[in-house]
């Protein structure tokens, strides 16, 4: 994958695929630590703790559908490759948490990548499920869920055509603008 956006998709997918109805990603970046995390839990099926075990094995899924599962090894290879990690906990029938860590200045560390787009291609193509953005940056904290962009659009639907861009765009320039107070 080219950037950490499209582990973000790739892994809320499993999420919904468990049933999530609520799904928190978390974005935080320290740089004081020189590190980036990506924590992504949701409300979904959860996993036995032997299919936790097996989850960053290339050849184990829970798909019927294909034989391998490459989206969790795929993303704790590119955290080791960073001298980071991917550490993954979960209750069945109350959800899951992956947390994946990455040496932020290291060269091997994809991109973030298009955090906004990716945040609103997954709301907009599930506008049942409750999804969470934050975005922490040195500590200054951007937050954005479903919910309430439902109750601030006042009944017009998240995936209306008009909506998405501009919800992009809100999005987008609240994650720069927080990034922008580190250089002041």
């Amino acid at each position: 994958m080219n950037d950490l956006a499209m582990h973000i998709l790739d892994i809320v997918q499993n999420s919904i695929s468990a049933g999530a109805k609520r799904i928190e990603i978390s974005v935080i970046i320290n740089l004081l630590k020189d590190l980036l995390s990506i924590i992504i839990t949701d409300n979904g099926k959860g996993m036995s703790p032997e299919s936790v075990k097996k989850v960053t094995d290339p050849y184990y899924t829970s798909r019927t559908t294909r034989k391998v599962g490459l989206g969790i090894p795929l993303l704790k290879q590119t955290a080791m490759q960073t001298g980071g990690d991917v550490t993954i906990t979960s209750e069945l029938g109350v959800g899951t948490t992956i947390q994946a860590d990455f040496g932020y200045s290291n060269i091997d560390r994809p991109p973030l990548g298009d955090l906004a787009n990716a945040y609103v291609l997954l709301m907009s193509a599930n506008p049942e499920i409750n999804m969470i953005l934050n975005y922490i940056f040195n500590g200054e904290t951007y937050s954005v869920c479903t919910e309430d962009i439902k109750e601030a659009l006042d009944g017009v639907p998240v995936n209306d055509p008009a909506v998405t861009p501009l919800l992009n765009d809100m999005i987008q320039s609240n994650i720069l603008e927080l990034q922008s107070l580190d250089n002041n």
